[in-house]
């Protein structure tokens, strides 16, 4: 998958998120880049993501966040099989709360 995406559009989208320095940077690059129906599903994923890595059932994770099974499962697998971008932002968000 990372050579797919190791393009020079998307290295600059890479660049760009990097470079956000504040919650308001990113909102005002999310409003402009994406819908706001794409954005709440990324969130709605990420959401499923953590509820996940604390072992939440799939029924409790529908009925919390409204996603479909696919959409968990789809994350699921990427928790299990994929790049392990989820548990690293979900590592560092954990870090912030704190």
């Amino acid at each position: 998958m990372l050579e797919q995406l190791n393009e020079k559009s998307i290295n600059t989208l890479a660049d760009a998120i990097l470079s956000l320095e504040t919650r308001e940077e990113c909102f005002s690059f999310l409003e402009d880049l994406c819908t706001i129906a794409e954005i709440k599903a990324m969130a709605q994923r990420l959401e499923v993501a953590a509820m996940l890595c604390d072992r939440v059932v799939y029924s409790d994770i529908v009925r919390r966040t409204g996603a479909s099974t696919a959409t968990i499962s789809r994350v699921n697998r990427s928790l299990n099989y994929g790049a392990g971008g989820y548990k690293s932002v979900l590592k560092k968000t954990e870090d912030i709360k704190e």
